[in-house]
């Protein structure tokens, strides 16, 4: 993954990636796991289509939208 920009834990909650997000006034944000290992990258649309969604919760997390593969998170609901 070569994408440059903000780092973050897979356990930040949706709510908090899109806070930090407007605060970094970015579209992106690079998925990271405990061992600092880059998991993924999730984009302002991708969060926004999560927490517009019906299954939605506040306690839904970053590592909850992952797609298995290692790849990309992505919303699965």
């Amino acid at each position: 993954m070569d994408a440059a920009g903000p780092q973050v834990w897979d356990d930040m909650t949706v709510e908090v990636a899109l806070a930090v997000m407007a605060g970094a006034r970015t579209g992106h944000l690079l998925v990271c796991d405990n061992d600092d290992q880059r998991t993924g990258l999730v984009t302002r649309a991708q969060l926004t289509t999560v927490r517009d969604s019906a299954a939605y919760t506040d306690r839904l997390r970053l590592r909850d939208l992952s797609d298995g593969g290692g790849r990309s998170p992505r919303p699965s609901l």
